[in-house]
């Protein structure tokens, strides 16, 4: 996984080779960064079983106003928890806005702990993921919230 934080907090979590990852070549390596050596902490607990949620400090203002407003609702669905996209565009007030949800959605640049895995289709089909299905499916089943 590539992490990165800014001086506001955690701004990406992404899976090698994920759609819409960044260029991270000019990037400056700082393994001692607190966010990061938090953020590894807490995600080794939630891989573990021991931690249900997240405790980080988030910088997400790389993304538009809409953005931010879908990856703030995101925070709400609780480990074990899932909605759909239709569900989550009436949540941020946009209820004919399914797709443009779904492409929000899909930008996510902070996966896991904005946990858009938690974002099924209509009827609970597995639908798109950045980080590919099988890893999304992993994470529900980590979760609960797929037997």
């Amino acid at each position: 996984m590539l992490l990165a934080a800014s001086d506001r907090g955690l701004c990406g979590v992404w899976f090698e080779g994920q759609r819409h990852g960044p260029d991270a070549t000019t990037w400056r390596e700082d393994p001692g960064h607190p966010v990061l050596v938090e953020t590894v902490a807490q995600l080794r607990a939630y891989f573990a079983g021991e931690r249900t949620s997240f405790d980080l400090p988030l910088d997400l203002q790389g993304g538009t106003p809409f953005q931010q407003s879908v990856w703030s609702a995101l925070l709400g669905i609780p480990r074990g928890g899932t909605t759909s996209y239709a569900a989550l565009a009436r949540e941020v007030g946009k209820p004919q806005a399914a797709r443009a949800i779904g492409a929000a959605v899909g930008r996510n640049p902070v996966s896991i702990v904005v946990p858009c895995h938690r974002v099924l289709g209509t009827g609970g089909s597995l639908t798109g993921y950045a980080g590919g299905l099988e890893r999304k499916t992993a994470l529900l089943q980590l979760e609960g919230a797929l037997m």
